[in-house]
């Protein structure tokens, strides 16, 4: 697959979600994402207006998480916690699902979970963290679908702090079961070019990493 340095940019949210991040990490990562003019920086939500600061003027977004890294916040919680960060200039929300409850079965609170977030972010775009890792197949597809029907606009693989990241056999699963519909971000464990490529092949149409300088050193301009 040949892909430029600039397209690839443009697919890739530059990831810093440590929790001993600092305001320092949080500028330096804003500067690269300047420098690479990536799609987005994604931080967690109490960065979100120290990011929104650094970039503006410029076309990278910010994308903040919503009820990370567990999914286990109460639906009003996270819909309250959406709304704030798009309040504070973050276009786009990675929210964790509700994992316990789909591992429950309980389909109906994982699908207004979603759907309260969605409400609250008014066609900004919801991109629902399914964590891959904790999940079989039928599950993976099940939760694809509730995040479908709830109206989200991504699926995404997973927080980088669960039991695994991406791999090409799930993303090739989420977007098998997404179609042409929604995005699919595909993160955690993404290094390399490598890596990157593998999972465009498989179906992502976004990616999620802290690796990106390194990756867009590799690609060719």
């Amino acid at each position: 697959m040949g892909i430029g340095r600039k397209d690839l940019a443009k697919m890739i949210d530059h990831t810093l979600l440590s929790p001993s991040a600092t305001q320092d990490d949080v500028q330096s990562v804003c500067e690269e994402a300047k420098s690479y003019d990536v799609y987005a920086v994604c931080v967690n939500s109490a960065w979100v207006s120290l990011a929104v600061n650094a970039l503006r003027g410029t076309k990278v977004k910010v994308s903040s998480t919503v009820g990370f890294p567990f999914g286990a916040s109460l639906p009003e919680v996270k819909a309250f916690e959406a709304q704030t960060v798009l309040g504070l200039g973050a276009a786009e929300v990675d929210m964790v699902m509700n994992i316990g409850a789909l591992k429950s079965q309980d389909t109906a609170t994982v699908q207004g979970d979603i759907m309260r977030v969605v409400k609250a972010c008014n066609k900004a775009p919801v991109k629902v963290i399914i964590e891959t890792g904790y999940l079989n197949d039928g599950e993976k597809v099940q939760a694809c679908k509730l995040a479908e029907e709830a109206g989200a606009a991504f699926v995404k693989t997973s927080t980088g702090f669960g039991s695994g990241g991406a791999t090409i056999a799930d993303v090739m699963l989420m977007r098998k079961t997404v179609g042409g519909r929604l995005g699919v971000k595909a993160a955690g464990g993404i290094r390399t070019l490598k890596d990157c490529i593998a999972m465009i092949e498989a179906g992502a149409s976004r990616i999620g990493t802290s690796s990106t300088v390194q990756i867009l050193k590799e690609c060719p301009v």
